[in-house]
């Protein structure tokens, strides 16, 4: 049997237990020595007895996945690939506890076991809970995760804390991507996959030496499709795939403990992006003529003639009338070099590196057809610089990771928000006198929020980890991280009407006796805040780990780890006086007690593999973001949770049964809550009320009733926590038979792999209203794979299942729901070639 028979087989079951395949030991070898030279021995569990090499470097030396004491799913690039999941917000797919969700590349939350980032609107004033790393290189800004994956080799899930072997801390994960390195051998592969809905795209690399010591390696790829959802206003299809990406590497090895890798990137997108369509509305506590209805109404009364509908309400007709201009052009890149030096038992390690992103947005903030929001849009642009440096040492008895890291972040944004001409008669109180200021379309069009603001943050840390092998079954391992954090804020509102009149102030002795300043006051109101916050933290962990016998690991872990405080940089919340509550400018820093137990095992003469992991993480100051569902310029901002809890089980499982057939299959129980948050923004059906007198208990059984009163903040202490299903699984299996094509031995195969998810909240508080139902989705491929060729056909989605990516509240306090569909069934064809 060739040997590409084989590795083909297990790529497409390698991502069930986290494990990466090569299809030799020599393979395995020349990765390790390009990767970390003197990490590069792999101990002899890593071969098993069909002489594959399964091999991760979560633990920054090279090592076997069922070795590694850590709950991790690794996925080979060919699996990436034959599954369709091309960046990380499809990576979902295929890892049950990772949940990414995206309005659009700005706000984009990536979550590991229900945790990491706050559930809605993003700010720049907070650190992400999941690192993204491509290649050491941490990534700050989360829009990474909406680009196409350039040439990678695998991708690696870590769930937990890491801080005690990665540069920057984590307090949820981190997904370590890794990119085909230069060869000294020539090998080039080409894929070209087509597809419905005008679906194209292309990748290519190529890699090769320069000299006896140089080598090169040059990768391209480019990803276009119509959009999933027609809007009638413009008559275009809205929510396109436009990406285009590039990287280049350079590999210098002067001699045989020596290399360096310098390395530079760069990726763009511009589709016009990104829209929703209407779903639902439910009942707020507003009264019956501030709700959606009579809005719609009131505004089609206000114009002779106009008779405005949404154009479906049925959200899978995928239509929507969004009338402000949509753009989400973004661009990211980089350069890094990175360089390996062996020094005796172990090796130095230097990463230094910049990184950029720029923004350039424009959104329809009102979700209609309506000009209530007629401008939003906040560019900005980031520069980030970042230095480690790690030592790893390789023992007997005693291994060890020691490093040094320091990181440097500026984000400018500029954002400009304005309202249109439907925004008095519809964001203020009804009046039927034609001279009150809600009749008068003068009142707010043309009022504007000019924002400047600017974030500069820094941090240093030095962390390490030991490897103790008390015995060949028994090694404990402790970690610890000393971290220093400060950030720097400027925030600075302008609000000018109509007329070009900059209003300086909505103070009360303002505002008083002036209805029109009194109605914009309402929506927009001048703010300077300079926030800066500053703190040391010291973490660390401790991890148990024992062979119980050859195929099987049990291990316990404990960590006290943290997230770093936060600041508010998209405007502040008012007090009683109109005024910025300058208490809310910082947010505290989390502080995570984390407790894991698992258990690794190989069996059927390692052609099968089970893994099982329980974990509890409990989260004290949990950051959290309150909006208050307005159409002001202050949507959300962050806040600090008293206490959540995420609990759960995850297990894997794989099988090679023979040559022909393979399968595997994951699955993960996730119980993530706010075990205390008693000031928390109330969901829509508790919203827009006259308030409750202090200290006057709601009356709950009244939600979604109107003119009944709201409370000024919620108790949800025991919700679920938004984004997270309860039950997630995914599934995947093979088939082949032996055939030729073009003379060419190889096989034929079928393949399907699915997922499910059950039923999960879309709102930071949960709402009845913003319920995403359970969904399963199937996927089928078919081909011919052969010595350096690989033609199939697939369909996903195959059963054309409907569901959501994300519901969102619109703002306004008017009960309307919106959202984005998940994607149709789609169909084509790839070919890849590879010599």
């Amino acid at each position: 049997m060739h040997t590409f028979v084989r590795s083909g087989l297990l790529a497409a079951t390698a991502l069930a237990a986290g494990l990466t395949l090569l299809p030799d030991a020599a393979l395995a070898a020349d990765a390790a020595a390009q990767a970390e030279p003197a990490a590069a021995q792999v101990d002899d569990d890593a071969t098993d007895t069909r002489g594959d090499v399964i091999i991760v470097t979560a633990r920054r030396r090279q090592e076997a996945a069922q070795a590694v004491p850590l709950a991790i799913s690794v996925i080979k690039a060919d699996s990436v690939e034959s599954t369709g999941n091309f960046n990380i917000v499809r990576l979902q797919q295929l890892a049950p506890t990772l949940q990414v969700y995206t309005s659009n590349p700005r706000n984009t939350s990536v979550n590991i076991r229900g945790l990491g980032a706050p559930f809605g609107l993003t700010s720049d004033g907070f650190e992400q809970g999941v690192g993204i790393y491509v290649d050491d290189v941490y990534n700050a800004r989360v829009a990474a995760a909406t680009f196409d994956f350039l040439d990678i080799a695998q991708v690696e899930v870590l769930r937990g804390p890491q801080g005690t072997l990665y540069g920057k801390n984590t307090t949820a994960g981190a997904i370590n991507i890794t990119s085909n390195q230069p060869t000294f051998t020539y090998e080039g592969r080409a894929e070209l996959t087509v597809g419905n809905l005008n679906f194209k795209q292309g990748k290519a690399a190529v890699s090769g030496p320069l000299s006896d010591n140089v080598a090169i390696r040059l990768a391209g790829a480019v990803t276009s499709r119509r959009g999933t959802i027609y809007n009638v206003t413009s008559r275009q299809f809205i929510n396109a795939q436009d990406n285009v990406g590039l990287r280049a590497q350079l590999l210098w090895k002067p001699g045989d403990t020596l290399s360096l890798t310098l390395s530079g990137d760069y990726s763009a997108q511009d589709p016009e992006c990104c829209g929703t369509v209407y779903v639902r509305t439910g009942l707020t506590q507003r009264a019956l003529n501030r709700q959606y209805a009579a809005r719609v109404a009131a505004a089609n009364a206000a114009t002779p003639g106009r008779n405005y509908a949404v154009p479906s309400t049925n959200p899978y007709d995928r239509l929507t009338d969004l009338d402000s201009n949509l753009n989400a052009g973004n661009t990211i890149g980089g350069a890094s070099l990175k360089a390996n030096w062996e020094l005796g038992a172990g090796s130095l390690t230097s990463i230094t590196a910049w990184r950029f992103w720029d923004w350039k947005p424009e959104n329809d903030r009102d979700f209609t057809g309506l000009s209530i929001v007629a401008r939003s849009q906040n560019p900005s642009q980031q520069n980030q610089y970042s230095q480690e440096f790690r030592y790893n040492h390789s023992g007997d008895t005693i291994d060890f990771v020691v490093g040094l890291f320091g990181f440097r972040q500026r984000v400018d944004t500029q954002g400009t928000e304005q309202q249109g001409t439907d925004a008095a008669l519809w964001s203020l109180s009804p009046s039927t006198s034609p001279t009150n200021v809600a009749n008068i379309p003068a009142t707010l069009a043309g009022l504007t929020a000019t924002n400047t603001q600017y974030l500069k943050s820094d941090s240093a840390a030095l962390f390490g980890q030991a490897s103790w092998k008390v015995t060949p079954e028994l090694t404990i391992q402790p970690g610890v991280r000393l971290n220093y954090d400060k950030k720097e804020g400027f925030y600075q509102r302008v609000v000018t009407t109509g007329a070009g009149v900059v209003i300086p102030s909505c103070a009360p002795t303002a505002t008083a006796g002036n209805a029109v300043l009194t109605a914009q006051c309402g929506v927009y109101q001048p703010q300077l805040t300079t926030p800066s916050a500053s703190a040391w933290n010291f973490t660390y962990d401790f991890n148990v780990n024992y062979k119980f016998a050859r195929d099987v690991l049990g291990y316990v872990t404990f960590a006290k780890s943290f997230k770093t405080l936060g600041i508010n940089q998209n405007g502040l919340p008012l007090d009683a006086n109109n005024q910025p509550d300058l208490s809310t400018s910082t947010v505290r820093p989390e502080a995570v007690l984390h407790f894991e137990a698992g258990l690794k095992t190989q069996f059927l003469d390692r052609r099968a593999t089970f893994n099982l992991s329980a974990f509890i993480t409990d989260i004290k100051d949990f950051q959290a973001t309150v909006n208050g569902g307005q159409f002001g310029t202050v949507r959300g901002y962050l806040a600090n949770a008293e206490k959540v809890r995420s609990q759960g089980i995850e297990a894997d499982f794989k099988i090679v049964a023979s040559d022909r057939f393979t399968a595997y299959a994951n699955g993960a129980y996730t119980d993530a809550k706010y075990k205390r948050f008693t000031n928390a923004p109330c969901p829509p059906e508790l919203a827009g009320g006259t308030f409750y007198a202090a200290g006057v208990t709601p009356d709950l059984s009244l939600a979604g009733v109107p003119g009944s009163p709201s409370p000024r903040a919620c108790d949800i202490s025991g919700q679920a926590l938004p984004g997270v299903s309860k039950w997630a699984f995914s599934y995947g299996a093979e088939y082949n038979v032996p055939a030729k094509l073009l003379e060419k031995d190889g096989q034929i195969y079928f393949g399907v792999d699915g997922n499910y998810r059950s039923s999960w909240n879309s709102n930071a508080s949960p709402s009845r209203y913003t319920v995403v139902d359970a969904y399963a989705l199937t996927n089928v491929r078919a081909g011919f794979r052969g010595e350096g060729l690989d033609v199939f056909a697939w369909v996903r989605n195959a059963f054309d299942t409907n569901f959501m990516d994300l519901l969102q509240v619109a703002p306004g306090n008017v009960g309307l729901i919106a959202g984005q569909p998940g994607d149709p069934r789609t169909f084509g064809g790839t070919i890849k070639v590879s010599f």
